[in-house]
């Protein structure tokens, strides 16, 4: 029988938590990517309504998921997520995580091992891929007030045109416009003391994983996604890859169809 997509709120210890649910089957929670909300897994989550009961919540900070003046951290992610399927009486589920929600997904799977029945991540952050310490760099400059750096980009925008590095400019442009309007994958990615964050990559955990492991890559990643992915694969020698062959680098909202079939296939 058909089952249409609901929209939730609950209040958790850290918080409201606002998700969007629809289907029946197994349980699979889809956690969404650095710069977007749940809405990115709507393509998704549709496509497996028929076969898997699929919830997709916007992550603490995210969204509508609102909570006062807090320290975002990967851990409290974790522990929120933790209290939201406990909250659902979920005691076994599927994680599917892009980009920041992989990485939570990958830290719930190592707290939690007999909690997760399998993983399913997409250009997955919390490792130290290659290009991170550049990443990083540019996130500062890009996000320092006053916006010195900023102006500079725009000032000499025009002879980059002329000198073949628009796509250099378009990147770094594109990039400050997330930081600007996301403040919790700021603060979780980049704002937040560099040992802090490196005590919560997954890195060492991830050769001793339990949980079977999907990792999906798109052909057209950005250089730093695909490293992101490869470093998962290598660390996790059990870890299935694929390739899509796709139009974007956001695979969840360029091809929900194709992402909805590797998922499919692999809780099968």
């Amino acid at each position: 029988m058909y089952s249409p997509l609901r929209n939730s709120r609950i209040k958790l210890s850290v918080g409201q938590i606002f998700w969007r649910e629809i289907g029946q089957g197994p349980d699979l929670v889809f956690l969404h990517g650095s710069w977007h909300d749940s809405s990115q897994w709507l393509g998704t989550i549709e496509y497996l309504s028929r076969y898997c009961h699929c919830l997709a919540p916007d992550l603490l900070g995210f969204g509508e998921s609102k909570s006062p003046n807090i320290h975002f951290s990967i851990d409290l992610e974790v522990h929120c997520l933790a209290e939201y399927l406990d909250t659902l009486k979920l005691r076994e589920v599927y994680l599917v995580g892009h980009s920041l929600g992989g990485w939570v997904a990958a830290s719930f799977a190592v707290k939690y091992p007999d909690r997760v029945q399998g993983l399913i991540l997409l250009a997955p952050e919390g490792v130290n891929a290659p290009g991170t310490q550049q990443r990083m760099r540019e996130a500062k400059l890009l996000s320092a007030n006053p916006p010195w750096f900023f102006w500079l980009l725009r000032s000499v925008y025009p002879l980059a045109k002329l000198l073949g590095s628009k796509k250099k400019f378009d990147r770094l442009l594109e990039f400050r416009k997330q930081l600007l309007e996301s403040d919790a994958a700021r603060q979780l990615l980049f704002g937040r003391n560099r040992a802090e964050i490196k005590a919560e990559l997954v890195d060492e955990q991830l050769p001793v994983l339990k949980a079977r492991v999907l990792l999906l890559h798109s052909s057209q990643d950005t250089p730093f996604a695909a490293a992101l992915c490869q470093s998962y694969a290598a660390l996790i020698p059990s870890a299935q890859l694929e390739s899509i062959d796709s139009r974007g680098g956001d695979l969840p909202q360029e091809m929900p169809d194709f992402v909805a079939k590797y998922i499919q296939d692999f809780v099968k």
